[in-house]
């Protein structure tokens, strides 16, 4: 199964695949640069196939905690201000996704989306300390009955289109899917001080399944 947002590219990519091939066969007289033209066309295609699948993840639904909105490693648990929305300090999760990784977003709680907003930018690398303050970005709030979260996709130095769904008032379940971003990346989670935190560093979650804190 893959994202809607890889139609596109894929199909552009089997066309290639399957048109430089095809002349190559007609075009190449030497059988080896024939086979290492389909080989290198032939990982490039798997290469997008694999960037832009989207696994059926079972979301076990509870108001009372914080899933992984992303796959990847946790690289940042830290006190931080979060200046743009909060305007205080929050627990801050950062997952880092490598092109390899499932690049879908999922919203992390149940709730009510309160803040959506896009910011154009940078394309630091995600890893950068000013990549949440610089690059191109969405930010977006849920909030329900127990707690409400922020959480920011961050472009990397590869991303170059960050898709958002969320949008302001709109009720969204825990799970779902919530936007997308294009070629490695990273996303910020913010939670309220005293969040009792379920992952630790260099910890790998799966986006949708993962808790990564109990309310």
């Amino acid at each position: 199964m893959f994202h809607k947002e890889g139609y596109k590219i894929i199909s552009i990519a089997i066309v290639l695949f399957l048109g430089i091939n095809i002349a190559s066969y007609v075009s190449i007289q030497i059988d080896y640069w024939i086979i290492a033209i389909f080989i290198i066309t032939l990982v490039f295609l798997i290469l997008i196939l694999q960037f832009f699948r989207n696994p059926k993840r079972t979301t076990t639904i509870n108001d009372r905690t914080v899933v992984a909105p992303v796959d990847g490693k946790v690289v940042v648990i830290e006190e931080v201000f979060e200046k743009e929305y909060f305007k205080e300090n929050r627990l801050q999760v950062s997952i880092f996704m490598s092109p390899i990784n499932v690049h879908v977003t999922r919203h992390p709680i149940n709730g009510q989306v309160k803040f959506s907003k896009y910011h154009p930018g940078k394309y630091l690398v995600a890893w950068h300390p000013k990549a949440s303050e610089e690059n191109e970005r969405t930010t977006v709030v849920v909030k329900n009955n127990f707690i409400e979260v922020l959480y920011r996709q961050i472009a990397g130095a590869l991303a170059k289109r960050i898709v958002n769904y969320a949008t302001e008032n709109e009720t969204v379940t825990q799970g779902m899917d919530s936007g997308f971003i294009k070629f490695g990346s990273r996303v910020d989670v913010y939670l309220p001080i005293g969040t009792d935190i379920q992952v630790s560093l260099h910890q790998k979650v799966k986006g949708g399944e993962s808790i990564i804190a109990n309310v």
